[in-house]
């Protein structure tokens, strides 16, 4: 039986312990994220998302991938705790990767340039958004992910493994697989102090 939407949003968590399983199809998971990025809201309608959804071995080699960079900047002798954060992404059963197409941003920019410095921004937030919506429906399918940034170390080899176009920018990269723990009790800052209301 689905949740309904508050129910979802609260239960969405961060799992970085995750395992292969899944009782959904790959087909399943395409439909997830295709609805999402219809459907996520973006600035001036600008649709600016960009995604690569990586599966199975092409999940394995993306986590590959980033522990051999993270290879070349962490000491040797230091590098066991990175090797096996990096493992726990891989156990994962797939990774979604998050762009923004910046030739849609500078084109926009160029169409306005009254809001020229707000586009980067609100490319950013729509972004969010979209990692928000895919992390929460992959929840609602039995998946557990986390967000990661590896951006700056993995986009060049991102893209050249997987032909991403040069004006696609390496937002972020979400592991998710079957949650194989429970995520902690999480602390919530009182809402009196972050939430006013007028009326």
């Amino acid at each position: 039986m689905r949740k309904d939407f508050k129910t979802a949003v609260a239960e969405r968590r961060s799992h970085y312990s995750i395992s292969k399983k899944t009782s959904v199809s790959d087909q399943t998971i395409r439909e997830v994220v295709d609805h999402a990025v219809k459907y996520t809201p973006s600035a001036f309608n600008s649709q600016s998302a960009r995604v690569v959804l990586l599966l199975n071995q092409e999940h394995d080699k993306m986590w590959d991938i980033t522990k051999e960079s993270l290879r070349k900047v962490v000491p040797a002798d230091s590098f066991e705790p990175t090797n096996e954060k990096i493992n726990s992404f891989k156990n994962g059963y797939g990774t979604v990767l998050y762009f923004e197409d910046q030739s849609v941003v500078e084109g926009l920019q160029e169409q306005f340039s009254l809001y020229k410095d707000n586009f980067p921004v609100w490319s950013q937030q729509s972004s969010g958004m979209l990692q928000f919506v895919v992390w929460t429906a992959l929840a609602e399918e039995g998946f557990g992910g986390s967000l990661q940034h590896y951006n700056e170390l993995i986009e060049n080899d991102v893209k050249s493994e997987w032909n991403v176009p040069d004006n696609w920018k390496l937002i972020a990269q979400m592991p998710f697989g079957h949650p194989e723990s429970e995520p902690g009790d999480k602390v919530f800052a009182p809402l009196e102090n972050r939430i006013r209301v007028y009326k």
